[in-house]
């Protein structure tokens, strides 16, 4: 029988009092529902157009809601992320703008200017935002807020964490009860694995399209990408340049697996990779691989610089309202708030496998409390939303263009052969160009 082992982690002492809306504007709140009458929204949702769990968790979510709810209907429409802002976009030109969206957080700041989000802090009571938030993760309330406006409500979200295969471990000499905690701990158990085993050791997911895990990473070592004026680019900074010599000098020892993330993928399912640091939504599959495979899969938070406090950034999406009609901005909320409920988040955890934005419910025998002790691996994951950090997304119409160079930069850097300064610091440089002036 395989063993886990977690640790006990007092869950509610991480909840704080919510976030309290800076400015309500009482004008434009947004009426009750009146149940006699009918409405019906529409929500746009990349869960929806997944096989598997994500679609038949979010249609569970729906039809229970519709139960609770007998005079809303909701239309759900699957799209797929990748295609979720283009096809919102398209739609709002034609006229059929969504009521409710689920949305990235990466293109949070082109949505706040050009799709018509609706502000929370300006359409929900004051007192309704206040009883709704009780108990959730301020780090976590945090991630749809931008420039001090509350835009919407996390949803399906995850953190970085540290996979790795007990098998491997032992095998190698390590003790799978203490897994590396910091950098220089995964590079001296990569290169034993490399060597004891002939398996490779360590890869971290944090290159393509998207630089959410590579923010953490940063951030980790006291940097950050943009400026908290929002205005300037940073990847090119000291903390930044350490960062990535520090993955660069891996990937020259050998302690970095030099792979396509695909391949890292693969080659952790057949227990041939010791470590593989990546977004928390991959335990579910790698789960699964590893009972396939009869290998023990064990979870870590994600390794720290020496004694600097990690900075665990937030993958995934929000909800946010755009609809302009009070009446389905109404349903809308009522929508949101069965979906960020305690009976919303045990679904979107235990069925899909996303985290819980409110901690209160780990632990009770009501909601996730059974479930937790079926999944132990979550343990690590959900310490880590007490020091959550917002994924920061790039202002202005360029930002695609300026994360391509980014992120090109940041693979350069590590598998290339040039200086990593001179790569960020030129990258850096060509993209502040693009930035808003």
């Amino acid at each position: 029988m395989k063993r886990f082992v977690t640790r006990t982690i007092a869950l509610a002492t991480a909840i704080a009092a919510p976030l309290a809306f800076a400015q309500p504007l009482a004008a434009a709140e947004i009426p009750p529902l009146d149940t006699r009458k009918k409405v019906t929204i529409t929500f746009y949702n990349y869960n929806l157009a997944s096989a598997g769990i994500g679609k038949e968790g979010t249609l569970q979510l729906i039809n229970e809601f519709m139960e609770k709810h007998p005079n809303i209907t909701v239309e759900g429409v699957g799209v797929s992320s990748g295609d979720m802002t283009t096809r919102v976009q398209a739609d709002i030109v034609a006229g059929r703008t969504p009521d409710l969206a689920q949305l990235i957080f990466n293109d949070l700041d082109y949505m706040a200017t050009n799709f018509g989000i609706q502000p929370l802090d300006e359409i929900i009571p004051a007192g309704e935002w206040v009883e709704h938030t009780q108990g959730m993760v301020p780090a976590g309330l945090k991630l749809a807020e931008l420039n001090g406006k509350m835009l919407g409500l996390a949803y399906t979200f995850s953190t970085p964490i540290l996979f790795y295969n007990a098998d491997v471990f032992r095998a190698a000499g390590l003790d799978p009860d203490h897994p590396p905690k910091t950098w220089d701990d995964v590079a001296k158990a990569s290169l034993q694995i490399r060597d004891k085993t002939g398996n490779e050791g360590f890869y971290p997911g944090v290159y393509g399209q998207f630089d959410w895990l590579m923010q953490g990473v940063i951030l980790s070592n006291g940097g950050r990408v943009l400026s908290e004026d929002r205005k300037k680019l940073m990847f090119g900074k000291p903390e930044a340049v350490e960062a990535l010599q520090k993955l660069r000098d891996m990937r020259e020892s050998g302690a970095h697996a030099n792979m396509a993330s695909g391949d890292a993928v693969d080659a952790m399912l057949a227990g041939k990779l010791g470590m593989f640091l990546n977004t928390s939504a991959y335990q579910r599959y790698l789960l699964g691989g590893s009972a396939k495979a009869g290998w023990e899969l064990r979870a870590a938070k994600m390794p720290s610089f020496g004694d600097k406090q990690t900075g665990p950034t937030n993958s995934g999406s929000g909800l946010f309202i755009l609809a302009k009609d009070p009446v389905k901005q109404r349903a809308a909320w009522e929508l949101m708030k069965f979906l960020t409920s305690e009976r919303g988040y045990t679904i979107i955890t235990s069925k899909i496998g996303y985290l819980p934005l409110r901690l209160n419910i780990v632990d009770d025998p009501k909601y996730l409390g059974e479930w937790i002790k079926e999944n132990p691996l979550t343990r690590p994951n959900l310490e880590q939303l007490t020091y959550l950090k917002p994924w920061e997304s790039i202002p202005g119409n360029n930002y695609k263009q300026i994360q391509r160079i980014e992120t090109q930069a940041f693979e350069q850097a590590v598998f290339g052969d040039g200086d990593v300064k001179a790569i960020l610091v030129d990258a850096q440089k060509r993209a502040q160009a693009l930035m808003p002036r």
